[in-house]
């Protein structure tokens, strides 16, 4: 069954918000560039001097599990969810949360591949609402993740081991034995957890991005597959 269309209020929501985002993660490639070029002597780290674009426009981005959730995109919700939570662990339970984490060789890594690719990503979602998709922008949305998606998750799991030697010597959001509710939590032992699961997830991810690359430049037909689709 083909996904029902959209309403015109859904349709007008729909290309506000991935606008805005497109918005958002230009101006932190903006910033990201500006930060070691033409404002190198701000005397800032990375994440002070973009850190609260960063917060703002990758959490917004929780808002698409709930557009794949209640169909007004024709998404995935498991996909998506794991796909967003990701980004918000790296952001808020890892570089927001501990002062290596923030100082990672990972961050820039991260971020560089994060904005290109949601740029990309935004501007194809807005535009398909609209039957307005260059034929080049379709191209960049099938090709770019072929580099942009390892290098994203290399920032992201540097991100991760700069983050947990902090939290194995602070114990950090960790909960040890004797107490009252007879319970045990190691956040140290959680990082090393989500960083190991990137070994089963990211070649089935990007393997899934392959097909459908082949789907959409490779001849396949594009009717319908992948109309607004939210990551």
């Amino acid at each position: 069954m083909a996904p029902k269309e959209p309403s015109a209020l859904t349709k007008l929501y729909l290309i506000l918000y991935n606008g805005a985002q497109v918005a958002g993660w230009s101006y932190m490639l903006y910033q990201l560039v500006g930060y070691y070029t033409f404002d190198k002597g701000s005397g800032k780290t990375l994440w002070e001097y973009l850190g609260t674009t960063v917060q703002i426009f990758q959490n917004a981005a929780v808002l698409e599990i709930l557009h794949a959730a209640t169909r007004i995109v024709p998404s995935n919700p498991v996909i998506t969810t794991f796909q967003v939570l990701s980004r918000v662990m790296v952001v808020c339970g890892v570089v927001m949360a501990t002062p290596t984490g923030k100082t990672s060789p990972g961050l820039p890594l991260a971020l560089l591949a994060w904005s290109v690719t949601e740029i990309i990503r935004y501007g194809y979602y807005a535009l398909n609402l609209v039957d307005a998709v260059p034929k080049l922008l379709v191209f960049l949305r099938y090709t770019t993740f072929i580099a942009l998606y390892p290098i994203g998750v290399t920032g992201e799991l540097l991100c991760f081991y700069w983050a947990q030697s902090f939290v194995r010597e602070s114990k950090q959001w960790s909960i040890e034995m004797p107490n009252a509710a007879n319970f045990t939590f190691s956040y140290f032992y959680f990082l090393w957890t989500v960083m190991a699961l990137y070994i089963p997830l990211f070649p089935q991810m990007y393997l899934h991005m392959f097909a459908q690359r082949r789907k959409i430049l490779g001849g396949g037909s594009k009717k319908d597959t992948d109309k607004q689709k939210v990551k």
